[in-house]
């Protein structure tokens, strides 16, 4: 049996991913046709490589069927609940950084932080009589860091694109999502709250808590050596 390694599979995600492995003495890549989803490492063996979108790659980590896999830390927290008592952090990776944020319209110019967000909301319900939407992604992550910080009044509203421009669209009054850069909310006249972000997100190398490891230790030693990682990975 080898060990699997859950990859993204396509994007500037999957070739940093590749980077990084081979900086450590890992080659990986991809083979057969274009849009074939298959793979190959060099430089350790009993190694295999599994091209999975990033989205599926918590759940198959969960479900022990990859013994690791890279993948953003906003998408484990997201999808896994009680993330670390199904996997383990081997390594942040360095790339991939992108934070998850609260953004309001610029037009709210009183509106800066949590609480003024908070202030908003119980008069934007007893105006409208239904609660302020935010759009996101991110139920999970959103809905645990609002209720921190003492925030009541609000609905999350389900995006699976476009989240900036819901907004404009009147589907929402706010959203949370991912940004690197700041580039689109800016150009969908949306600003960011001041408060910390609701997750810094990077790629980052995870284990599997209920993967076979007793069947791949040797070969799960050798990769663990190469990437300079200590190999209790189940601690």
């Amino acid at each position: 049996m080898s060990v699997k390694l859950g990859v993204p599979s396509k994007g500037r995600l999957m070739e940093q991913t590749f980077d990084w492995f081979a900086d450590r003495g890992v080659n990986l890549k991809r083979t057969g046709a274009a849009r074939e989803y298959a793979g190959a490492v060099e430089g350790v063996d009993g190694v295999e490589l599994v091209l999975l979108s990033a989205s599926e790659i918590p759940r198959e980590l969960a479900a022990g069927r990859i013994h690791l896999g890279v993948t953003g830390s906003d998408l484990v927290r997201e999808h896994l609940a009680d993330c670390a008592a199904q996997v383990t952090e081997l390594a942040p990776m360095g790339f991939g950084h992108a934070d998850l944020i609260i953004a309001v319209p610029k037009v709210w110019v009183d509106v800066e932080t949590l609480d003024d967000l908070d202030a908003v909301a119980s008069r934007f319900r007893a105006a409208h009589g239904f609660r302020l939407r935010i759009a996101t992604k991110y139920h999970r992550l959103v809905r645990e860091y609002l209720r921190a910080h003492g925030v009541a009044d609000y609905q999350l509203v389900d995006s699976q694109g476009a989240t900036e421009g819901t907004v404009k669209n009147l589907t929402a009054e706010a959203i949370a999502d991912i940004t690197s850069t700041g580039e689109t909310l800016r150009a969908n006249h949306l600003k960011i709250l001041r408060d910390p972000p609701v997750h810094c997100s990077q790629a980052t190398l995870f284990a599997a808590r209920a993967a076979a490891w007793d069947e791949v230790s040797d070969a799960m030693a050798a990769l663990m050596t190469r990437l300079g990682l200590p190999d209790d990975v189940t601690r």
